[in-house]
């Protein structure tokens, strides 16, 4: 069930632009999370828009990764968390006791700043969650693992060689890898935490196209350090600081006519 957008969302003393025509993907309310009692996000509320690329920025420590990893649960996985408000997929509250969390973050892949290919093919790579959902026949694997690989546009690079291991493959082949292998199991929402900051110029480059071909049919979240990755591949900004959201905007506005004097700081260099 999709959402709309309120004309205005307000998160403490945020500015956040006006929303109104686009359809959201995740909405997220009043969020609160603590790792062992120390605050890592206070009171966040902002809509991520469907099938776009959304991007947080903030310095080192702002929580920007952790909220990445709100959005499939990946907070479950440390006792010490404890967390208030609420995050929404489609409508539905995720932390429900209904919701199967291996199927939310089937439908939530997550891409990490180090590519982890599994110790295997690169055809096994692509296939794992696929085999994992119990399909077994060669010939649906083999179509499946051909469109992933050319979704992450890697298929021409690799059709040769599928058998060989994913370790022989270049940083950014192995990132664009692990790509293909989120999107095999058909996700409706793409995470990427720092994708392109272990890899050189032209693999960053083709991870940049990469997410601005997605964006047509998967909502993307960005987490970057890098305001002029942000400003290229991402349709809205978010802006982090101390686990707040400071401002949220339009890329484009946020980045050549920031609302807030705290934003324009960031931006200029004159914070860090």
């Amino acid at each position: 069930m999709s959402a709309t957008l309120p004309s205005r969302v307000t998160s403490a003393s945020a500015a956040v632009t006006d929303f109104a025509s686009t359809a959201s993907c995740f909405e997220i309310e009043g969020l609160c999370l603590a790792y062992d009692g120390k605050q890592a996000l206070r009171n966040l509320t902002l809509r991520i828009p469907r099938q776009r690329v959304t991007a947080f920025i903030g310095p080192s420590g702002c929580g920007k990764s952790t909220l990445l990893r709100v959005l499939n649960r990946l907070h479950d996985l440390n006792e010490d968390v404890s967390r208030q408000g609420r995050v929404s997929l489609e409508g539905q509250d995720i932390h429900a006791p209904q919701v199967d969390v291996a199927e939310l973050r089937r439908r939530v892949g997550m891409v990490f700043q180090t590519p982890n290919p599994f110790p295997m093919s690169i055809y096994d790579n692509v296939a794992f969650g696929v085999r994992l959902q119990g399909i077994k026949r060669k010939r649906v694997l083999d179509e499946i693992v051909e469109w992933a690989l050319d979704s992450a546009a890697l298929w021409d690079e690799v059709k040769d060689r599928l058998h060989g291991s994913a370790w022989a493959l270049s940083g950014g082949q192995q990132q664009r890898l692990v790509i293909a292998r989120t999107l095999a199991v058909q996700p409706d929402v793409l995470l990427l935490d720092e994708p392109a900051s272990a890899l050189d110029p032209i693999s960053t480059l083709k991870i940049e196209e990469l997410i601005r071909s997605l964006k047509s049919r998967l909502t993307l979240v960005l987490v970057t350090h890098n305001m002029q990755q942000a400003a290229r591949v991402s349709d809205y900004t978010a802006f982090l600081q101390d686990g707040e959201l400071v401002e949220y905007a339009a890329t484009d506005n946020l980045f050549t006519n920031p609302r807030l004097r705290r934003t324009e700081n960031y931006i200029t260099g004159r914070m860090s």
